[in-house]
């Protein structure tokens, strides 16, 4: 919703739709709308006329002056439905409208409208500079996509079985994005069987993917699926930014939160989805000033929100081939895996860890079909009634084995070594042990997966460290939390140190030779530096990564002032 939903006095029914209608729809006051008029243009439209629309980019945040804005949805199947009426006061805006994203809704004029349009850079100005409005602004722009994400409003559809592993992968990835999507299985729902029957579509073909304007995919990437829906532009590789951040997890995006509130020109760039590893945790609760805990999707999205507030541009997913460190005319370059070349006069390196693929049988071939690296609220629905498998020692896996056995029949947690408390924290051990579906299996390891002719899971070979036989299990799903190694290839050949173990070395360690103080997040290469678990010697805790973050912003102002002076 682009521009997004809000009208009049809330009725039973709207306040029923939206629990938190006077948050999510406040309506401005004259004096509040005179304070706003010099970030935006007026602009009026006729009965009928299109403010924004579905799939296409909109313009920016519209304040209602006078008339009524209809607000409706429309899927790629042609279906359009009615979501709520916006009338004077009131605006029509969504968290997309930070960066100037598409539309995930319709709206047209009533009558005659008088609005006053603020462009994307300029709502962001206003978010700043009036910080009062500004927070009830942003208030409501979150609420209202998380709106569109509980009710299924905008965004594609996707066709298949919910129990299918490409499914799930899509709605993973659609789901940490904070994209608004749905779900229709062709066994329950005719539109969605007609469209597998009209598109002679196989198992192979699965989920079929209907994007706004009509356009059908058929077992998508990631990545293609982005592009479809607007997720990624191809714009950046025409700007040069200050700063550029590899990796979206705790330790980038504090890094863009930080460098953008401070005015730099940010943008980061990562592989899957904001949050890293961190993101997919189900609950940290060792984190400051969350007692109750929060869940790493909730913690990551605020502080994506937070940095496209101060103005950082988000290029997720785009992963990064290589750094050229050549610095021609004094530019750092990065190449990403579809052909561009994006320049920075900094970097940071924040691409944390990928995850480790232990040495099982016919593992890439289940992957995203019943092996799971991470557990999130959609791998559990696959889980429910069932017995799984999950590997690993770590407080990772500690924290997905007590969120999957609020789902599971059983969690069976195989262990390489013979306890946990070396590696697991007490609070999460205690918990373990207090649950009766989970069966701790000590000094074990799995050693094979095995499948069915429609190509997903269905049993997992392990063993003991102990003893030579071998055991099953005729499980759907298995779960790996066996640790990470560090996301660094792409820095092959740029010059940056790494240690034995691919981790990146700062500070001192780096070997500088230029005569000048090291900041201690700097690698060996002046401008290119290293924050989070991808660095040698992190604490590889998400309060450690964020604090690494912060920090570094001050070493890259040091580094652009230094660059910028005229060499004497």
């Amino acid at each position: 919703m682009s521009a997004d939903i809000t009208a009049g006095p809330a009725t039973g029914a709207t306040s029923t739709a939206f629990p938190r209608y006077e948050q999510t729809f406040p309506a401005l006051t004259h004096h509040e709308i005179a304070r706003m008029r010099r970030f935006g243009e007026l602009r009026t439209y006729k009965d009928g006329e299109i403010l924004f629309e579905t799939g296409k980019v909109g313009p920016g945040m519209f304040v209602v002056l006078s008339g009524t804005v209809a607000i409706t949805q429309r899927d790629g199947l042609g279906h359009i439905t009615p979501v709520i009426d916006q009338g004077p006061g009131q605006f029509l805006a969504e968290i997309g409208q930070l960066s100037g994203r598409v539309a995930l809704v319709d709206g047209h004029a009533e009558g005659d409208v008088e609005t006053l349009l603020i462009p994307p850079d300029q709502l962001r100005a206003l978010l700043v500079a009036e910080a009062e409005l500004g927070e009830r602004i942003m208030r409501a722009l979150i609420l209202r996509r998380v709106s569109l994400i509980q009710g299924g409003v905008g965004g594609p559809v996707l066709i298949g079985p919910s129990s299918l592993g490409d499914t799930a992968r899509l709605q993973n990835f659609l789901a940490r994005n904070g994209q608004p999507h749905h779900v229709l299985d062709p066994a329950s729902d005719k539109d969605a069987a007609d469209l597998v029957a009209r598109y002679s579509a196989s198992r192979a073909d699965l989920p079929l993917v209907v994007c706004p304007d009509g356009t059908v995919l058929r077992n998508p990437s990631e990545t293609s699926l982005a592009l479809a829906v607007g997720m990624i532009t191809n714009q950046a590789h025409e700007r040069l930014y200050d700063v550029a951040v590899v990796g979206g997890g705790p330790a980038g995006l504090a890094t863009a939160v930080y460098a953008a509130s401070e005015g730099l020109s940010v943008a980061v760039f990562d592989a899957r989805a904001f949050g890293g590893q961190a993101g997919a945790s189900a609950r940290i609760e060792n984190y400051l000033g969350f007692p109750t805990g929060i869940s790493g999707q909730a913690l990551a999205g605020r502080a994506y929100n937070q940095a496209q507030k101060f103005g950082a541009e988000m290029l997720i997913p785009v992963s990064i081939r290589s750094l050229d460190c050549s610095q021609r005319d004094g530019v750092f370059a990065l190449a990403t895996e579809c052909g561009q070349s994006l320049r920075a006069k900094s970097i940071v390196v924040a691409s944390g860890a990928r995850y480790r693929r232990p040495e099982i049988e016919n593992l890439d071939v289940f992957e995203g079909r019943g092996v799971w690296y991470w557990a999130s609220p959609i791998e559990a629905k696959l889980c429910v009634g069932q017995d799984v498998v999950l590997v690993g020692g770590g407080n990772s896996a500690g924290q997905a084995a007590v969120f999957l056995s609020g789902h599971a029949r059983k969690v069976y947690m195989i262990i390489r070594g013979g306890g946990l408390g070396a590696s697991m924290s007490r609070y999460l051990i205690e918990r373990i042990e207090a649950a009766s579906n989970i069966e701790l299996v000590f000094n074990a390891e799995v050693i094979a997966v095995e499948g069915g002719g429609d190509g997903s899971l269905e049993r997992v070979r392990w063993k003991s460290r102990l003893a030579p036989e071998q055991h099953s299990f005729d499980v759907r799903n298995l779960f790996l939390f066996v640790g990470a190694d560090p996301a660094t290839h792409w820095l092959d050949g740029c010059g940056v140190t790494l240690d034995r173990a691919g981790f990146v070395v700062t500070g001192a360690q780096s070997e500088q030779n230029l005569g000048r103080p090291v900041p201690p997040l700097e690698t060996s290469v002046p401008g290119v530096f290293a924050v989070g678990d991808v660095r040698s010697g992190s604490v590889k805790r998400v309060g450690g990564a964020i604090g690494e973050g912060a920090q570094v912003v001050a070493a890259l102002h040091g580094y652009l002032a230094d660059a910028a002076k005229p060499s004497l």
